[in-house]
């Protein structure tokens, strides 16, 4: 019988105990210790796990506590220190998303868990969605043909964040799936965006990606919508995807649509698309919980040291975006051009540059 994994978890506000739950019922691990600075947040978590030990201090916990792994669920700004701290003491590390504050601070995590060889995890929890790895294998297989855009709409009403705006908080779920699908990361970033209700941080923003071959993505997020959404579309050369994560069955639905230039033609008045309406169907799809495919995943790269479908460099790829997506909003929409990061920082020129003009 395999030794189960000792987990901590730090961050016991909104999403800690989603953790939380999840670990303590898998077979493979146990909920060794929780760290919060809330006492009221401690003692909720004693009466559901009252074998599980509470740290109002993350040192202490650290340094105290009998784990294996550590879970970080705290805001943005401590993601780097937390996790540096824990693969230092020869922890793995699974981090909520976005991986940190900027690609240096992930770039160092990475060669940090390299060097310790330790596993380093990103929770990008949709891409261990049965609708999502659905979408892969369509799209993968071919069946919607070639790729030429992806449209992304992730809207509702708040949770107003208090350190970063909409694309930072909401973006990155959709950033995620569009790159796992893509293959590959943008070429170059746009957006616009507003701040309505606290002027330091947008609070609606729209995002373009630019990708090789013309193809390209959008995504729109706001935290000023009467509606909840959760919805992409994925316009292949042959076939259309719509994939609505808040349909509690049928996420997907396949259509059989497309627009067709004319073979041959002589004249512009003999010039007619041609327009493809064929049938819709609806998928089969495991119906599992994401979370708790993504907790049992980051156990077995912990057991095995495989790579993670969302380790560090996926984290890192997503958080280049939203750095450029940052510098674009600074210079109104101006293009910047994911060119590398360049001693571990994003070239933004064209952003500045364009701002000052």
């Amino acid at each position: 019988m395999k030794k189960a994994i000792a987990v901590g978890i730090a961050g016991y506000g909104y999403w800690g105990p989603n953790l939380a739950r999840i670990f303590s019922s898998l077979a493979g691990a146990r909920l060794s210790a929780v760290c919060d600075p809330s006492a009221a947040r401690l003692e909720h978590m004693r009466q559901l796990y009252p074998n599980t030990r509470a740290y109002a201090d993350f040192r202490t916990m650290l340094g105290d506590a009998n784990v294996d792994a550590m879970v970080i669920a705290t805001p943005l700004n401590t993601h780097h220190s937390l996790a540096q701290a824990c693969l230092l003491a020869g922890k793995h590390v699974l981090l909520e998303k976005p991986m940190a504050a900027s690609s240096h601070e992930c770039e160092d995590l990475i060669g940090l868990a390299e060097r310790q060889g330790l596993t380093l995890m990103v929770d990008h929890t949709y891409l261990y969605s049965g609708a999502v790895a659905k979408i892969a294998e369509i799209i993968t297989g071919g069946d919607i043909g070639e790729v030429r855009y992806i449209n992304c709409q992730r809207l509702n009403l708040g949770l107003f964040q208090q350190d970063i705006n909409v694309t930072w908080d909401l973006a990155p779920h959709d950033l995620s799936i569009i790159l796992h699908v893509m293959g590959e990361p943008p070429l170059v970033v746009n957006c616009q965006g507003n701040a309505h209700i606290n002027p330091q941080f947008e609070d609606v923003t729209n995002l373009s990606l630019t990708f090789s071959g013309k193809r390209f993505a959008t995504v729109q997020s706001s935290w000023l919508e009467p509606r909840k959404v959760r919805q992409m579309t994925f316009v292949g050369t042959r076939k259309m995807i719509v994939y609505d994560d808040l349909q509690p069955l049928e996420k997907i639905r396949i259509y059989d649509v497309r627009v067709d230039f004319p073979p041959h033609y002589d004249s512009f008045s003999e010039f007619q698309y041609s327009y493809h309406y064929g049938d819709c169907y609806i998928p089969h799809i495991e119906q599992r919980e994401p979370l708790l495919t993504m907790c049992e995943h980051f156990l077995d790269c912990v057991r095995t040291r495989r790579p993670s479908i969302s380790g560090g460099a996926k984290g890192l790829e997503v958080v280049r975006i939203l750095e450029a997506s940052e510098a674009s909003l600074q210079a109104r929409g101006a293009p910047v051009t994911l060119a590398g990061p360049r001693n571990g920082r994003l070239a933004l020129t064209e952003a500045r540059l364009s701002k000052a003009c």
